[in-house]
């Protein structure tokens, strides 16, 4: 597996996905203020600048020092930010890595943004990093974020109990969901089958 990975954007149809950097923060902060996004998260990034400013940071030093990668989806046409996704608690020996800390817009949800996201984040982890798993977890009552993972088609691997406590939410079961090297062709030719679609309903 090549880590760290060279900041590099991936591009579709829908979405750009830039590496952040400073340059980003101003235009983020103000997709980021809709409290339904951070209904599983940290509650205090929509509501608090300092919130948003502390997510921020923490994202910006973790991909400059090379534990982790987030990446800032921007919509192709308009160029607008309206979330982000990151490569985290990666594991170089092992060839892994967790595809996390995944937010949008609610203005974003349904119009492929997310599939396309996934599909080009999971294509650059294991075409061209070389990772034999990617792994996945969500807040255990979080029955949308499920079933999109369900829908990738991603394993779902069970449940760890009291896993975190998050801010404002409070103790946190999270639901651990994995895709394998094995895995990858079938889950690459469903999503590629079904952003097709969705770009065949805009």
């Amino acid at each position: 597996m090549i880590w760290p990975a060279r900041p590099t954007a991936l591009e579709g149809r829908i979405v750009r996905l830039e590496p952040i950097e400073e340059a980003h923060r101003e235009r983020l902060q103000a997709a980021s203020r809709e409290p339904e996004t951070w209904t599983w998260f940290d509650r205090r990034i929509a509501g608090e600048r300092a919130g948003f400013d502390a997510w921020f940071d923490a994202r910006l030093a973790a991909s400059r020092a090379g534990g982790e990668l987030c990446f800032v989806t921007h919509r192709l046409v308009s160029g607008d930010p309206v979330g982000s996704s990151s490569y985290l608690n990666v594991r170089p020996e092992h060839d892994g890595l967790e595809i996390g800390w995944t937010w949008l817009h609610p203005a974003a949800w349904r119009t492929g943004a997310n599939l396309e996201a996934k599909l080009l984040m999971l294509e650059h982890a294991f075409d061209e990093l070389g990772c034999m798993r990617v792994e996945f977890k969500t807040d255990a009552r979080n029955e949308r974020s499920r079933s999109a993972l369900a829908a990738l088609p991603a394993t779902f691997e069970g449940i760890f109990r009291k896993h975190m406590l998050m801010p404002v939410v409070g103790v946190r079961d999270s639901a651990y969901f994995s895709i394998v090297d094995d895995d990858w062709p079938r889950v690459k030719e469903n999503l590629f089958a079904r952003l097709a679609e969705a770009l065949g309903r805009a």
